[in-house]
């Protein structure tokens, strides 16, 4: 059990892998990191995946299982400082809403499903903490379901990329028979091949000063290193080759014995040789090293606000808006009246000024008009196809999909019907932030600036009901009257209640 001492604290990073689990626990002393324990424990969460893509129960159990333990070493630990993402297998089952339901029963701390990229993001922030940072560095992260591969320079990725191939799903497509043969191996070799063909010219031509590799995988095939003479543990091609001509004389995958390797990542040891073999050959690596630090780290890192160097979702906010052309001016006129609002109503609505739902009403706020950049008819639609397909470093998959779908909603008629599903978010919640930027955005339909402190928003027991102060100034906007009350009428086709204490003017809108 950890416990907070004064002037200290204590953070977790937890990350539910395809192969395994890992937890990290450090202590916040001053400007340091001090790593109090790690807990690692192999679940093999993907290879309970059937061909639908659905996680059967016995894999679920093992996740399970293994939180529940976790769960012990987190009692006494702030929910504010224990961040728990999830991998490629909860990214592609179908089920994963079953999963997390049940999790949420033996852990009490919200589970982000993170997008591939945004992994690639953080496992590079977890080893440019722990490398010298004047170096342009790979970073290869091989996985049980997937690999990422990013080039940045100090703290700051600058390509980033995510693919389906690791080494779990490739033992299930490519060694099922348990035969270490050539024909396998070259299988998964060309299907690695296959998949990095169309990044590896923009990779090359980037360049790199050094390359690096972390995670379960890389560390395995580093022991072979070492188990096969080589002092350094450095893994080049060449030993790469040797390293497949020695796992071939085992001739069958149960058989392989190799010093320092535990018996439960042999099973998978093959087809990680074979992926990590096709990246060192398609963009040609001289050397790969092998660092400590991964994706838990990286989350870690991020835990704790004063290890992190820039604000990365502000960043991302500003490249979007920049790429698509947004009105800066008229997303922050919707930004600052959403604000406005909250600080009237979010107590009552269980929405705190600097809560992390707040905080992406505001990201929404800023990026809802980025679907003009298609056309202008059904933008909210475009805006939510963008922001859900769009790589967005900083935010999880629910974040991103929250993100969208208040661009969705924020506008036109209320098609509640289509309101997607969310994990970490309840549906009232979602409801009223849509509410919020609906109002935001109707109030600032003209494009000019306005004093939000004119307005008033309330919630009474008949329902919402928006207040101006000066009802002689609004009577000039017959516009902007005629608005509001359009957007009572789509209010009203759902069933939401909405009130103005300006119910006179309405009689010269139509």
């Amino acid at each position: 059990m950890q416990t907070d001492q004064p002037g200290e604290k204590n953070i977790a990073a937890i990350d539910l892998g395809s192969n395994s689990f890992h937890m990290v626990v450090a202590k916040v002393v001053g400007q340091d990191l001090q790593i109090v324990s790690r807990h690692k424990q192999r679940v093999k969460l993907a290879s309970g995946l059937d061909s639908q893509n659905n996680l059967n129960n016995a894999a679920m159990q093992r996740g399970l299982d293994c939180l529940q333990m976790f769960a012990e070493r987190l009692e006494g630990i702030d929910a504010e400082n224990v961040r728990i993402v999830a991998t490629h297998t909860l990214r592609v089952a179908k089920n994963a809403r079953i999963f997390l339901e049940r999790a949420r029963n033996v852990l009490p701390y919200p589970i982000e499903i993170i997008p591939g990229e945004e992994e690639a993001r953080l496992i590079y922030t977890g080893v440019a903490h722990t490398q010298p940072v004047s170096k342009t560095k790979l970073v290869i992260d091989i996985g049980g379901g997937s690999t990422e591969m990013i080039i940045g320079t100090g703290f700051e990725p600058k390509l980033v990329n995510s693919k389906q191939m690791g080494c779990v799903s490739y033992a299930k497509r490519y060694f099922s028979d348990d035969k270490l043969s050539n024909k396998n191996f070259t299988k998964a070799y060309l299907a690695a091949r296959s998949e990095l063909e169309s990044l590896t010219k923009q990779y090359q031509a980037h360049g790199w000063e050094l390359a690096l590799g972390s995670s379960g995988t890389v560390k395995a095939i580093h022991l072979c290193m070492l188990a096969l003479g080589y002092e350094d543990g450095i893994i080049t091609q060449k030993r790469l080759k040797k390293l497949v001509q020695h796992l071939m004389e085992f001739k069958k995958v149960d058989k392989i014995a190799i010093k320092g390797i535990l018996e439960q990542r042999l099973s998978v040891l093959a087809p990680g040789v074979a992926i990590l073999q096709a990246i060192m050959s398609g963009l040609n690596i001289k050397e790969l090293h092998f660092s400590p630090s991964a994706l838990r780290e990286g989350v870690m890192y991020e835990v704790e606000s004063r290890f992190a160097h820039s604000d990365i979702r502000m960043r991302t906010a500003e490249n979007l808006a920049a790429r698509h052309h947004i009105d800066v001016e008229q997303a922050n006129r919707v930004k600052l009246f959403s604000s406005h609002f909250i600080k009237q109503i979010g107590k009552e609505l269980k929405l705190g000024k600097n809560s992390e739902v707040t905080k992406l009403l505001n990201w929404a706020a800023l990026l809802h008009e980025v679907g003009l950049s298609i056309n202008y008819t059904g933008y909210h639609r475009h805006s939510f196809y963008l922001l859900q397909n769009t790589n967005m470093p900083g935010f999880n998959s629910e974040q991103k999909k929250l993100i969208a779908t208040l661009a969705r909603f924020h506008r036109k008629t209320l098609k509640l019907a289509e309101l997607p599903d969310f994990s970490l978010y309840t549906e009232e919640q979602v409801l009223n932030l849509i509410k919020i930027l609906r109002l935001s955005v109707t109030l600032n339909v003209s494009r000019n600036d306005s004093d939000p402190g004119l307005w008033k928003l309330c919630i009474t027991d008949s329902g919402w009901k928006l207040k101006h102060k000066d009802l002689e100034q609004l009577e000039q906007n017959r516009l902007l009257i005629t608005d509001l009350d359009q957007e009572r009428n789509y209010w009203g086709s759902v069933e939401w209640p909405l009130e103005f204490n300006f119910e006179h003017l309405m009689e010269y809108s139509d």
